[in-house]
């Protein structure tokens, strides 16, 4: 029998202040919902955002450790290289 590949790792952009935000969940569709409808504290006051990314696992330890490597410095320039042309297209821009 197959495992379902449910844990997952995704990034958001803000439509408003056009920056990131990388996260882990077992349910990406209720946690998008939570993101967009201000029920998450970190993105409250950056809504809308837009799902510009995400990676499954089998495991769940494995997708924690992708999230941490993306919040790092050396995982954040590793997605700005991988989505280069995504984020030209929705007007990312660095942190000031």
């Amino acid at each position: 029998m197959e495992r379902a590949l449910e844990y997952c790792t995704y990034v958001l952009i803000s439509l408003t202040d056009r920056k990131l935000y990388i996260g882990y969940t077992t349910n990406l569709d209720r946690r998008l919902q939570e993101h967009n409808s201000g029920r998450v504290i970190s993105t409250a006051n950056r809504r809308p955002l837009k799902l510009i990314f995400c990676e499954y696992y089998f495991s769940d330890k494995d997708a924690k450790r992708r999230e941490m490597y993306f919040k790092t410095t050396a995982g954040k320039k590793a997605l700005k290289i991988m989505l280069r042309e995504t984020l030209s297209e929705v007007g990312y821009r660095k942190k000031d």
